[in-house]
């Protein structure tokens, strides 16, 4: 931790506690110390460095432990250097990032074997589980600038994997789609997520509505007859910034509907990370709901379809008249 080297006096806010007795109460109050990043000093005794959000969250936790049945003080403290490394230890999260970094760089133990959008879902959950780190570590130190060094690494290799190189990938798409799209059969590859699910939606409903949409393994060779979508080395697949469900969009000249293209930016966030985009973790959700329920692939696409049409419905715009 950086504090340990050189640190001098320093100010912190002790919150003494008499919690209440009740078992619920006593299990919420832990749990909200806990999300503030508490350490503890004792029984009942809880520490956080002097901050402006410690000030502000500790008096109204304390308010909660009063209205519950239970009592509170919340003291300032001024520690010298002996007692100011002895609490910055009381916040080292060093575990948690070696931890995390073991994990982030076993991910490219999948390279060549997993699918890409299982890898890139996988390093989103790394991602949030940085921020939760991040957020609970007051003092800056050298294994938190490992874990984002090793975030970064693993997020440009998995982006190599995802988007494929070459300038023309995507005039090549736009191309293809030129082509008669009526009644065909298409073929994409498991496992079933938001970009494959909301492309199948987005054919069947605007490009293709009597085509039929299959799954395939990896190793599965597709017809030669069908349109594919949705992998490298389909007719329709990421191009060098955007996932297949955005090279439809502008390959199909539907990137000019405002209410798919807010889908898209959902798809995007959700396959890819990058910029938060508010509604996407509703709609995970949702999507986690409907792999739970249903019994195969046609029944998901069935389930993911009302939930894309519900979004499409309430993003549509009518045009003025």
């Amino acid at each position: 931790m950086a504090l340990a080297s050189g640190a001098g006096a320093s100010r912190w806010l002790v919150l003494v506690a008499q919690l209440p007795e009740e078992a619920g109460a006593r299990m919420r109050i832990l749990r909200t110390l806990e999300s503030l990043g508490c350490g503890v000093l004792g029984e009942g005794v809880f520490l956080l460095p002097d901050t402006v959000a410690s000030r502000q969250g500790l008096p109204r936790l304390g308010g909660h432990i009063d209205a519950s049945g239970g009592s509170h003080h919340v003291l300032n403290v001024t520690a010298d250097r002996e007692q100011t490394l002895a609490f910055a230890a009381k916040f080292d999260r060093t575990a948690r990032y070696v931890e995390l970094i073991k994990n982030i760089e076993s991910l490219s133990v999948g390279f060549g074997v997993s699918d890409p959008t299982t890898l890139s879902r996988t390093l989103i959950k790394f991602r949030r589980e940085f921020d939760a780190i991040a957020s609970l570590d007051f003092f800056p130190s050298e294994i938190r600038n490992r874990a984002s060094a090793a975030l970064a690494k693993i997020d440009a290799d998995v982006k190599a994997l995802l988007f494929p190189k070459g300038p023309d990938a995507a005039t090549t798409q736009e191309l293809r789609a030129a082509q008669k799209f009526f009644r065909r059969v298409w073929v994409t590859r498991r496992p079933l997520w938001a970009d494959r699910l909301a492309s199948a939606w987005l054919i069947r409903r605007f490009i293709d509505a009597e085509g039929r949409v299959f799954w395939g393994e990896r190793e599965q060779a597709p017809p030669d007859t069908a349109v594919t979508f949705g992998f490298d080395g389909a007719m329709f697949c990421n191009s060098a910034t955007q996932v297949t469900y955005e090279v439809l969009l502008d390959s199909f000249g539907l990137a000019r509907d405002p209410a798919l293209k807010r889908i898209a930016g959902i798809i995007h966030a959700l396959d890819i990370g990058g910029q938060v985009v508010p509604e996407a973790a509703g709609v995970e959700t949702l999507l986690q709901g409907a792999q739970r329920r249903a019994t195969g692939e046609e029944h998901l696409l069935a389930e993911t379809e009302k939930t894309f049409d519900l979004l499409y419905d309430a993003y549509f715009e009518a045009p003025a008249r």
